[in-house]
């Protein structure tokens, strides 16, 4: 295993650090798809599943283990300046949710077209579901599905980062807190970002008022997005909505533990830990026609009524396109 060397980077907390590697790249993995470089001397895409790429055999699946885990042993793996380790949400953290994005909510991706190959990009979507797969599985089908394989970089609320444990997996996954310096940052570095402005007040709605979008607060995202000039997708999320229907919310409860809400459902708490398990609805994400912002001129993310026009057309878009894919959909869980 190469030497590698430890670069500080100027943070807000001034705790981030970014391992460099020596100039051989931990590319040589035999436990995950090799990666070949083009004529431009860019890495080649990893063949998705399917497309003519035959999976590790369990020799290079242990061999790709064992590399693995002495990377982390060395420190030869790399965090960016927002405390973001590709490697371990890719291998680690995102591993226990592909199960239910491929067998349990057979998740069904469209208009991945819209999401550009490179550079900066503001993913919209709609918030549901008691608890936030649906942040995650946005997550896993831009990284698994999309042809460039791209991370979504999410904001998170304040409470995400305030809980220990959490916050720190958080960091670690990519997400970051929703305020408008940060998304200017990673939009600015091209980074595709993924904003839910309904927040707790659309995880957390009653069953009743399902795919109806709640408030998309002040439109600080799009003000990031216009400073950064990057395009922003609006993306329709259906079948989060019923893998926990919230009939009931605690108010006591969740103020003594210090929730937003805390769910009463069919299966939560009654059957306790089994009440955990969502129910296996059929999800549709469907990422729908960039709305292009560089033709806004200089300084337009001053505007707040640009900005609030610019929203409400965000929010109605997302809204039209739930419609749309609720009238298509054949059942809840088929």
């Amino acid at each position: 295993m190469p030497d590698a060397r430890i670069i500080p980077i100027a943070s807000d907390d001034g705790a981030a650090e970014r391992v460099e590697p020596a100039a051989n790249p931990p590319d040589t993995d035999p436990g995950r798809p090799r990666r070949r470089s083009d004529s431009t001397g860019e890495r080649a895409r990893r063949p998705l599943p399917g497309a003519g790429y035959d999976a590790p055999s369990w020799d290079d699946k242990v061999a790709g283990a064992l590399a693995f885990l002495r990377r982390r042993v060395t420190g030869s793996y790399l965090v960016d300046e927002f405390g973001f380790d590709p490697e371990l949400n890719d291998r680690v953290l995102l591993a226990p949710f592909r199960p239910l994005y491929e067998k349990w909510f057979r998740v069904e991706t469209r208009g991945l077209e819209n999401i550009p190959d490179t550079g900066g990009a503001l993913v919209v979507a709609n918030h549901s579901g008691t608890v936030a797969l649906d942040a995650v599985m946005t997550q896993l089908a831009l990284l698994d599905h999309h042809p460039a394989q791209r991370h979504l970089r999410m904001l998170g609320a304040d409470l995400v980062f305030q809980l220990p444990f959490v916050g720190e997996l958080a960091r670690k996954s990519g997400s970051t807190l929703a305020c408008a310096p940060d998304a200017k940052r990673l939009l600015s570095q091209g980074e595709l970002v993924g904003v839910w402005p309904e927040g707790f007040k659309g995880i957390g709605k009653p069953f009743a008022e399902r795919y109806k979008l709640q408030r998309f607060g002040r439109g600080g995202f799009v003000a990031a997005a216009l400073e950064a000039g990057v395009p922003i997708i609006p993306t329709a999320i259906v079948g989060a909505e019923e893998i926990y229907p919230m009939l009931g919310d605690a108010r006591t409860l969740a103020r003594l533990l210090g929730l937003p809400y805390f769910p009463l459902t069919p299966t939560f708490p009654w059957f306790g830990p089994l009440g955990l398990v969502p129910l296996p609805s059929k999800w549709i994400i469907m990422f729908g026609e960039p709305i292009p912002t560089d033709e806004f001129p200089p300084g337009s993310a001053d505007d707040p009524m640009l900005v609030f026009n610019l929203t409400d057309q965000v929010r109605e878009t997302i809204q039209q396109q739930l419609y749309r894919l609720l009238v298509q959909r054949r059942s809840v869980f088929l």
